[in-house]
């Protein structure tokens, strides 16, 4: 009795007003969108990676679609791990998939804090024993984890004060690097060897992280105020303000450095696009507001995903340890949460860090609209084209970003591959022993998905 009853969440609903919603979501996507991903999608598509974001806005709008007509039937400070649950019930596609979006999440939240380190010393002239940038990550990473224990009220002021100096001085940013550049054109008729259809749908892919983070507002769920209708709406708002801020960007870092240049300081792209531009004191305002979108991202994310991997605890579909901590389930969830992105950030570079979440993340992608197709499209009354156009769009970005990767390095396809196996092969051993699947198996003729 007592262990069910460790087992048990606690959320506050009503919490998070629709703008500290909204500043969760843009505190994930924007961090992670314009910091890092800028070189790397540079590196891969050459001068067309302004248009790859923008074709990862389009897939994105389709992938929403799902994501906000289940939020709007069924919201729940669970999240995804929810909405698989409805269309999966207690079986091994719905543990695999949300455990799949957990360690993207949490793979998001060591690309952000490797980020944070490699602006942050460029006040220092960089780092060029490479061992400084993982130990402000840690930092940042530890102090997110103390916010985040004291509660939501605390969480979405943070959140939110750090949104807004963020977003003003992105915009101030992109307007600046644009109003002084020689030329906002970008060279689109000449992008190189990178300019092949399958480099740009990797880079495509990999701009998908830049919008990924809209997730994080369905992992809000019944937390938000007027949840049927808000949390669909924060979605639609984060995406939309994430477009404008990335392509103003975009050009405005393009219209400064040149491709070289880009690909050579891909990971603080910015702060490099700031010297010309504006000077040391460019190179410093950058370096201020990367750190605060990184540190707000993380904030944002451990939030999400803390939650997520709880609520997948209570319905007993991944095993669950205290280890010996006082507190909640959610306090145990923010501290297994934290722990593994300290690993990743200590031992990863950022390139693989970031092709690690996106295969995560697309595989994860497309069950969600199978599962709305297959199982929830007359519950959530959703029109069968949107997430199948969902499910073309993400195996096609899907099979451009592995066929890149298996080119150049094939280690972390390997590792993504062998992650999988591994996180399949132990959800189905628990899941035989679970008294909870084995009921869901024998109740099959009655759950709706199979109706």
């Amino acid at each position: 009795m007592a262990s069910e009853k460790d087992r048990t969440t606690h959320y506050r609903e009503g919490s998070l007003t629709l703008a500290g919603t909204v500043m969760l979501g843009t505190g994930v996507m924007i961090g992670a969108g314009i910091f890092a991903l800028t070189g790397q999608m540079a590196q891969m598509t050459g001068a067309l990676f302004p248009l790859a974001f923008l074709a990862a806005a389009v897939v994105v709008g389709f992938s929403a679609y799902s994501y906000i007509k289940i939020s709007n039937a069924y919201p729940s400070a669970g999240g995804i791990g929810m909405y698989l649950h409805k269309a999966y019930g207690n079986r091994l596609p719905t543990a695999f998939n949300a455990l799949l979006m957990y360690f993207s999440m949490v793979i998001a939240q060591s690309f952000l804090a490797r980020t944070f380190g490699s602006y942050t010393m460029q006040l220092f002239g960089g780092d060029e024993g490479g061992r400084l940038v993982p130990i402000l990550g840690v930092s940042l990473m530890l102090a997110a984890l103390l916010i985040n224990l004291l509660g939501n009220r605390m969480i979405q002021g943070v959140a939110s004060f750090i949104g807004i100096l963020k977003i003003t001085g992105i915009v101030i940013f992109g307007l600046v690097g644009v109003w002084i550049s020689d030329s906002i054109s970008v060279d689109f008729s000449t992008p190189g060897e990178a300019g092949s259809l399958g480099n740009f749908l990797g880079a495509t892919a990999l701009g998908i992280l830049a919008f990924k983070g809209f997730t994080t507002i369905t992992n809000s769920g019944s937390e938000v105020q007027d949840p049927h209708r808000n949390v669909g709406r924060a979605i639609v708002i984060s995406i939309a303000a994430c477009v404008v801020i990335y392509t103003l960007v975009g050009f405005a870092v393009s219209s400064n450095l040149s491709l070289p240049e880009i690909i050579e300081t891909q990971d603080y792209s910015l702060a490099a696009a700031a010297r010309p531009a504006l000077g040391d004191y460019g190179v410093w305002f950058t370096v201020a507001i990367a750190m605060m979108a990184t540190a707000g991202g993380i904030l944002a994310s451990i939030f999400a995903v803390s939650r997520m991997l709880a609520m997948l605890t209570e319905m007993q579909l991944v095993p669950h340890s205290h280890f010996g901590m006082p507190g909640s389930i959610q306090k145990h969830t923010l501290v297994y949460t934290v722990v593994l992105g300290l690993i990743l950030t200590a031992f990863f570079d950022l390139s693989r860090i970031a092709a690690l979440g996106i295969v995560f993340y697309l595989i994860m992608d497309i069950a969600i609209h199978w599962g709305v197709l297959r199982y929830l499209k007359a519950d959530v009354k959703a029109q069968a084209w949107v997430p199948l156009m969902a499910i073309l769009l993400d195996l096609l970005v899907l099979g451009g970003f592995v066929w890149v990767k298996l080119n150049t390095d094939p280690f972390v396809i390997g590792v993504a591959v062998v992650t999988m196996i591994v996180i399949a092969t132990a959800e189905q051993v628990f899941l035989k022993k679970s008294p909870e699947s084995a009921q869901a198996e024998d109740e099959k003729s009655d759950d709706h998905h199979h109706r």
